[in-house]
């Protein structure tokens, strides 16, 4: 059975684009996976990135057209320059990793705290906007106030196994035989890999 670690920034505009469609490919193939949330921000510190706000003019208003083009292509709302942008992703990637410790699904999660950033206008670090996007996803609010030293750990150890795996970007898929697939747009070559085909 094959397995795909997450690895994602519930503040990433492309992790929101992603919807739900890794889940769909993992239950195409019967795979397994694990969602890593991260701070991209640190990741691109550690990794020679650059965080959107810093860069080039230019890069920052090709991004802006991308993206705008990418979420009308998918058939997704998005708002450009959202109210709450960018935002502390601690809390809403504490939630989801109790989430997974807990069971359910956990990509609509996901979809739903990325959707509230950049389609709703939600501040996903407000401990009411956690609870209400967690009970609205099927989970108990009360896994916003669970195992907070635990989630903080393991956002920690996340980044550490996403620089030690080669992660430089969110989303990122990497198989259990070490194939790395960035970007939302990566995910029919993860389904073409999964299928033997690539």
């Amino acid at each position: 059975m094959p397995h795909i670690d997450y690895y994602f920034a519930t503040l990433s505009p492309y992790t929101y684009m992603a919807g739900t469609r890794l889940e769909e490919v993992i239950a195409k193939h019967g795979a397994t996976i694990t969602y890593k949330p991260l701070d991209i921000m640190a990741l691109f510190a550690r990794t020679g990135g650059t965080p959107p706000p810093q860069r080039h003019p230019n890069r920052q208003e090709w991004r802006l057209q991308e993206m705008r083009r990418t979420a009308k292509k998918l058939e997704l709302p998005i708002n450009l320059k959202p109210a709450h942008w960018p935002v502390n992703p601690a809390p809403s990637s504490y939630a989801i990793i109790a989430a997974q410790a807990a069971g359910g699904d956990v990509g609509a999660l996901v979809h739903a705290f990325t959707r509230a950033c950049w389609a709703e206008d939600r501040d996903i670090a407000e401990d009411s906007v956690v609870r209400d996007v967690l009970e609205k996803s099927g989970f108990d609010p009360a896994l916003a106030d669970k195992g907070l030293l635990a989630g903080a750990e393991q956002y920690g150890r996340n980044l550490e196994d996403a620089v030690l795996a080669g992660v430089f970007g969110a989303p990122t898929y990497i198989t259990d035989g070490d194939e790395r697939f960035w970007g939302q747009d990566k995910i029919d070559d993860l389904d073409l890999h999964l299928s033997g085909k690539l």
